[in-house]
């Protein structure tokens, strides 16, 4: 019988191409998208995160979510360093929210405030990806756009607190796999998963209609 974490992975390995492969990644990743592309999507990153650890340490005693909620992880100083540095000093001034933006970060704070075991879907989606191919967008962004390695601008993808996220990954899918849930309750952290998915795939569907590719 397969583990819940490969269960998890297996449900929404499609999406997770689906994301992949959307014009605005795809655009962004092909260094076919300028830097004001970048800077919005980082801008919309700043809600999703501002929703995941805005609410992340009243759930650290939770005995579902608390597991989950790593110090080390935590992007969102990350994010407002890059901001900065992408914006200037004013940048907070500027934040918009695309609509498909704030409906991704409302359910998220529902999910920490209604249901842990929900919350911890959208954390697996998020963090493991950041973990993963968003060292691809790292790489893309110093490549395309001059940042220094691993600086500024791109400081969201930098884990300066995990010494060997192969390792960090495979103790999080252990979590995951010990995550106290019954059967029918790690279903329903399936579909919201699926529904995370769904939601970040609407954010970038939403980016790729303001920045569209010149044919």
């Amino acid at each position: 019988m397969d583990s819940f974490s490969t269960l998890l992975r297996t449900a929404s390995r499609e999406q997770h191409a689906t994301a992949h492969h959307s014009t605005f990644m795809s655009g962004l990743l092909g260094g076919r998208l300028g830097l004001d592309a970048y800077t919005r999507y980082t801008e919309q990153l700043w809600f999703v995160y501002e929703a995941l650890e805005g609410c992340a340490w009243e759930l650290a005693d939770d005995p579902v979510a608390g597991p989950f909620v790593q110090p080390e992880l935590m992007r969102l100083a990350a994010l407002e360093q890059d901001l900065a540095h992408l914006r200037g000093p004013h940048w907070r001034s500027m934040l918009a929210a695309l609509p498909v933006t704030e409906t991704y970060a409302r359910r998220i704070t529902e999910c920490a405030h209604m249901w842990p075991a929900g919350y911890v879907a959208h954390h697996y989606t998020r963090y493991l990806g950041d973990l993963s191919g968003g060292q691809v967008v790292r790489d893309t962004a110093e490549k395309t756009w001059g940042f220094a390695r691993k600086g500024d601008g791109v400081r969201f993808y930098v884990f300066e607190d995990i010494a060997n996220p192969a390792a960090f990954k495979r103790g999080y899918r252990e979590l995951l796999d010990r995550v106290r849930a019954d059967d029918l309750e790690r279903q329903r952290i399936i579909t919201e998963c699926k529904r995370a998915f769904a939601l970040n795939i609407a954010m970038l569907g939403a980016l790729g209609e303001e920045f569209p590719l010149s044919a």
